[in-house]
């Protein structure tokens, strides 16, 4: 589904975020990104959404090398893409069937499969009964299941989630990653940058660590080893 093949990237500033970064991350796989502040982990997400280019290597996407793609083919990439932030990135003035929906009317979507697939996509993240309410009304978690329930109305094929719990308390949070763990069990392949290490160690998924741009470890097991 994803993969790097000696990767780099060096700003504009002189700085190199990562260097020859080789990875790759099978379909249905669940695989968490670490690493302390600065290490290349944003980094990595930027390049897999193609907000970034590298400036050495190759990345391939569903078996598409996406290094040379036109700009007027990346939205249709991220299609293949449900994406996550840390700050939820709703749209305050729409209600949360209308947030999810939203990104059906983007692709397109006819109005009979939004008025099916919209309510069952709340329905599986515990949202049934807050359809017409808005953002400000919600809590933190409940606001991050709405984002997650827009990255994953389209059937995207991965999901991408860079800090997903970050503004989250500790119980909110393991709900938020019980939910991720149970899209993954129904095929959709996982990518999740987190900081948070009680989580990493609980979850005992593959850990990839980063540190100054370079991959230091990539085996199955919690966020400081097996």
């Amino acid at each position: 589904m994803i993969e790097f093949r000696n990767v780099s990237k060096r700003y504009d500033t002189g700085t190199e975020a990562i260097h020859n970064i080789n990875f790759k991350i099978e379909k249905g796989e669940f695989a968490f990104l670490v690493g302390s502040s600065g290490s290349g982990k944003s980094t990595i997400i930027k390049l897999m959404l193609k907000e970034e280019e590298p400036s050495a290597g190759n990345i391939i996407i569903n078996g598409k090398d996406t290094t040379f793609l036109k700009p007027s083919k990346v939205p249709y990439l991220r299609r293949s893409m449900g994406i996550v932030f840390q700050d939820f990135r709703l749209l305050p003035d729409k209600t949360v069937y209308e947030n999810v929906a939203f990104a059906m009317y983007v692709v397109k979507a006819t109005p009979k499969h939004i008025r099916r697939q919209v309510p069952m996509v709340l329905s599986q993240v515990g949202l049934a009964n807050k359809a017409r309410v808005y953002p400000n009304e919600l809590s933190g978690g409940e606001q991050q299941r709405v984002a997650l329930a827009r990255a994953i109305v389209n059937n995207p094929s991965m999901l991408i989630a860079d800090e997903p719990t970050g503004n989250l308390d500790p119980n909110t949070a393991w709900d938020i990653m019980e939910l991720l763990n149970d899209i993954n069990l129904r095929g959709t392949t996982l990518v999740v940058a987190t900081h948070a290490k009680d989580i990493v160690d609980k979850m005992n998924k593959r850990v990839i660590r980063i540190d100054d741009g370079n991959i230091i470890r990539d085996e199955k097991g919690g966020y400081d080893g097996i």
